[in-house]
């Protein structure tokens, strides 16, 4: 049997060294008959970066073809949404383009790829196509990792973003704030998340800088004398210890300590993100 191709290498890794004779070549394809694969990541297309894209196509042309799939109503674009969407801009009639025979899948894969390699995706367009191809298409973090030549941890830790309120998804998608600030925010809960958010947009926090700010907004709560005994084990301690064991597994860990006796609680998202937790623990 043979074993599936992974696509960490992006197109080239889909598209065959001989394609078929009907489809030999680059063709030029009318453009009103493509139209945008509906799961392509890319959500959002800077209108100022599309102007100049098509102000470039009109002096030089589509350089780079784009990638596309023939169905019955047309033909779906499997990479190249942007050089399409320009050369519509440009005014043109025609675009050259290859045409591939791909399942749904390998589509929206090929789309990821391509946006991500390109860096043209923000984190939140990403974690929202990771969670289409789990959902869709039953894929593990794991394996998507694998096709995309990434690590487990860094696939949960975008994925950790959907956690996050929509409004709070909307600052990282336009650039207001960073990934970074939003795991931060993620590590608070209740009303400590708005006083983070609009300290970080007021004072333009860096993230480090954040990230102090969580650690104060953490301190501040009462602590009862009687759940701290023993001074070995008072609250400042304890939530030194949490924060070492959040950095080992990327993510929040909660201890909870009476009378020398107590639990640590680990927060997971999903599955995976259990197992990839699992695996930390037993390293250790």
């Amino acid at each position: 049997m043979k074993t599936k191709k992974g696509l960490g290498r992006g197109l080239q890794a889909l598209i065959p060294e001989e394609q078929p004779k009907d489809n030999e070549g680059v063709l030029h394809v009318p453009i009103d008959r493509i139209y945008p694969n509906k799961n392509q990541p890319r959500v959002n297309f800077d209108k100022e970066k599309l102007e100049e894209l098509a102000s470039s196509i009109k002096e030089h042309g589509v350089i780079q073809p784009i990638v596309i799939s023939k169905e019955e109503d047309g033909y779906k674009i499997i990479a190249g949404e942007r050089r399409w969407r320009g050369a519509k801009m440009a005014g043109l009639k025609e675009i050259p383009a290859i045409i591939m025979s791909v399942t749904e899948m390998q589509i929206m894969e090929l789309a990821l790829i391509e946006n991500l390699q390109r860096e043209d995706l923000n984190e939140i367009e990403a974690a929202s196509a990771y969670r289409d191809l789990m959902d869709q298409f039953k894929l593990t973090q794991q394996e998507i990792a694998q096709r995309l030549g990434k690590s487990r941890t860094a696939i949960a830790n975008t994925l950790r973003l959907l956690n996050l309120p929509k409004d709070i998804q909307k600052l990282i998608e336009n650039n207001t704030i960073t990934p970074g600030h939003g795991r931060c925010i993620l590590s608070l809960e209740g009303e400590k998340r708005q006083i983070l958010l609009e300290r970080i947009l007021k004072d333009k926090l860096s993230v480090r800088e954040a990230e102090k700010l969580v650690q104060t907004l953490k301190k501040d709560k009462p602590v009862k004398k009687e759940k701290d005994p023993n001074p070995a084990l008072d609250r400042l301690f304890i939530q030194d210890l949490e924060e070492q064991l959040q950095h080992v597994f990327g993510t929040k860990v909660n201890i909870q300590e009476k009378n020398n006796r107590g639990k640590i609680e680990i927060e997971f998202y999903g599955n995976d993100d259990l197992e990839r937790i699992m695996e930390l623990l037993s390293k250790r």
